[in-house]
């Protein structure tokens, strides 16, 4: 009855690996006879980069999106700076990136060949201020009252330049707390330690005791969230994604042409 039982174990064990290898050889067939007719693959692994800002609605909303209509795609993503981002590109070590672009809006960078790019969003720069600031009483704050503020910026990421202050103030800024996660940054405005500028696509993220501003009498500040990727032909799993990107910006602020 022993050497029964170890021959039907053994007998098991044979057909498993010979069902997972029908299964995997199943699953070769069918995908290269997709490939040869044309049709797009079901599934696959994308890897996707994005700068902070992109990551309290944009990326959260995209990927619940593509969850639901392309259950086959998976995603693996990270967050960095825009420098970081575009260097990992180049180096193919993800597959698409949100990128963040101020004025004057020059390429991501100058290598060859140019990136593919798409601008999602464009908006105005604001001003996150403590509800109680003398500067959260009206609609908006002028530039002229920046002057002798305290400011929470952000760790710059490589050439980027220092987050979180004004640009252009004709004043060295003080900056009293410095922190890169952008939800530290509005609790720290929340507690009235000091003022910073955000992307107005955080205004949802924004905790009790923060007003969200525009800031007028000077330059528009306006910031660019931009679609990145190398120049050849996408995997359908990238183009997927790439579209749940899209449709969620539209969710968020208007979509420009590339």
């Amino acid at each position: 009855m022993v050497e029964a039982r170890t021959v039907e174990e053994v007998v098991q064990a044979r057909i498993e690996v010979v069902m997972r290898r029908a299964t995997t050889v199943l699953d070769e067939i069918e995908a290269t006879a997709r490939e040869l007719s044309g049709l797009p693959q079901e599934g696959g692994t994308v890897r996707l980069g994005w700068v902070p800002s992109a990551g309290t609605t944009l990326v959260p909303r995209a990927l619940a999106a593509l969850r639901s209509s392309d259950p086959g795609v998976h995603v693996v993503s990270r967050e960095g700076g825009t420098p970081a981002l575009v260097r990992a590109l180049r180096a193919g070590s993800i597959d698409l990136a949100l990128l963040s672009s101020a004025p004057p809006f020059r390429a991501p960078d100058a290598e060859s060949p140019p990136l593919v790019v798409q601008t999602l969003t464009e908006r105005a720069l604001c001003l996150a201020v403590p509800a109680a600031h003398p500067l959260a009483r009206g609609d908006f704050v002028d530039v002229a009252e920046l002057r002798g503020q305290r400011w929470i910026a952000g760790s710059s990421f490589g050439a980027e330049r220092l987050m979180g202050v004004w640009p252009g103030l004709d004043e060295r800024p003080e900056v009293a707390h410095t922190a890169r996660d952008w939800l530290a940054k509005l609790h720290l405005v929340a507690a009235g330690c000091g003022i910073t500028t955000v992307p107005s696509a955080l205004a949802p993220a924004a905790p009790p005791g923060v007003r969200i501003l525009p800031v007028r009498g000077g330059p528009q500040e306006t910031r660019r969230l931009l679609l990145a990727r190398l120049p050849q032909q996408p995997a359908e799993p990238v183009v997927r994604l790439a579209a749940a990107l899209r449709a969620a910006a539209l969710g968020t602020d208007t979509v420009l042409d590339p």
